[in-house]
């Protein structure tokens, strides 16, 4: 049996200073380490622990990270052991090759999504004429596919998450709140496509997967055995199916476990 790893990294292996979600005596923290750096300060880690035992998982099986970073963002973060064959960027829609994008991969993408949603001018032009300028903090497109907004959640009212939910899905268009940013991503722009081009090319025969928003439920699904953290959008809905396992633990150490599962199952 050929076993593929393929994880989401934000909030699932590597974290924030603000979602690190430390507990206990300061004295007793793991010890972090820093694996990506923005604008010469330090922004994301995993704990040591974690890094050690994603370096060998690395070595041993295929490893593809798995996210809806840009290229550009993606190419921030030094992830521990030796750099990996393939990682899946923007939500599915970039596939990259020794990381080079693969421009065939991409062209595929953009013929389905043609096929069966409204273009993302128009997604975008809707998003920022119903966001109020009171609590949107930014709006972006990433790789001419899909737009995100960056907002102050705690001013969001009521109900806006659903209506734009309702009008997105209405056009073929899906909507997730991750943090700060509201993405709205293309139906047919999934993470569980492209991991299974690469489960194709590496002739794997069983996906393990992780992640914890929304945007990672189709990975999961389409995996052989999943894990999501205690935390995070997947969390909060109570989603959940046969084959993934619902961790309690949350924060950093959520990521640790997660590394240990794939470990193990790979083993």
């Amino acid at each position: 049996m050929t076993v593929l790893v393929a994880s989401d990294l934000d909030r699932t292996l590597i974290y924030s200073a603000a979602a690190l979600g430390l507990e206990g005596p300061d004295a007793l923290a793991p010890r972090l380490l820093c694996v990506e750096v923005y604008e010469r300060k330090p922004l994301s880690y995993m704990t040591e622990t974690a890094a050690g035992v994603f370096a060998e998982l690395a070595a041993a099986v295929p490893l593809v990270p798995t996210t809806t970073r840009t290229r550009e963002q993606y190419g921030r973060i030094r992830l521990p052991g030796r750099p990996p064959a393939y990682a899946i960027c923007a939500n599915g829609g970039e596939l990259l090759v020794q990381g080079v994008s693969d421009r065939s991969w991409r062209a595929g993408v953009e013929r389905r999504i043609a096929a069966g949603c409204a273009p993302l001018a128009e997604v975008r032009a809707h998003l920022v004429r119903a966001a109020d300028p009171a609590w949107l903090l930014k709006e972006r497109t990433a790789e001419d596919l899909f737009a995100y907004l960056v907002v102050d959640r705690a001013l969001l009212p009521a109900g806006w998450v659903e209506e734009l939910t309702e009008w997105a899905a209405a056009r073929g268009w899906s909507v997730s709140l991750q943090g700060r940013k509201l993405y709205a991503v293309p139906r047919p722009l999934t993470k569980s496509a492209a991991v299974a081009e690469v489960a194709r090319r590496t002739d794997a025969s069983e996906v393990l997967a992780a992640g914890d928003s929304l945007l990672d439920a189709d990975l999961l699904l389409a995996a052989g055995r999943g894990w999501r953290p205690g935390h995070g959008e997947l969390a909060d809905t109570g989603w959940t199916a046969p084959h993934v396992t619902a961790l309690k633990t949350r924060g950093v150490a959520a990521g640790e476990e997660i590394l240990r599962a794939f470990a193990g199952a790979a083993a």
